[in-house]
């Protein structure tokens, strides 16, 4: 009689203990899977599958995005174009023999240019 009760111990201990070891896993699973929705929110997966349905949508992001490159790049070479040739109007101003040479013939150049339009 003993040994029945033991061996029922037994089996409520290692009955308990495998429920814990299951619960352990489970909760480890809802972390990883937690972990998981956390990463794809910050990616925005959501957003680019919505994208995927509606390709009107990605077509006006890339026409309005690439517009607005374009845009920004004109502005930018516009400002570096006219920051180097007040530069150039400045180190011309200051009559240096090769630096002054070199914008004569830059001026010539362009001159011509203009000529033949």
């Amino acid at each position: 009689m003993g040994d029945q009760i033991n061996e029922h111990h037994s089996k409520d201990r290692n009955e308990s203990l495998s429920t814990d070891i299951e619960k352990d896993q489970i909760s480890k699973i809802y972390l990883l899977t937690e972990k998981i929705a956390q990463q794809m929110e910050k990616s925005r997966i959501m957003e680019y599958t919505q994208l995927l349905y509606k390709p009107w949508k990605v077509i006006g992001v890339n026409l309005l995005a690439g517009t607005a490159r374009g845009v920004g790049i004109a502005i930018g070479f516009t400002f570096f174009a006219a920051t180097i040739i007040y530069l150039l109007q400045a180190l011309g101003a200051l009559n240096l023999p090769i630096i002054g040479d070199y914008i004569a013939d830059i001026v010539r150049i362009v001159q011509r240019q203009l000529e033949l339009s």
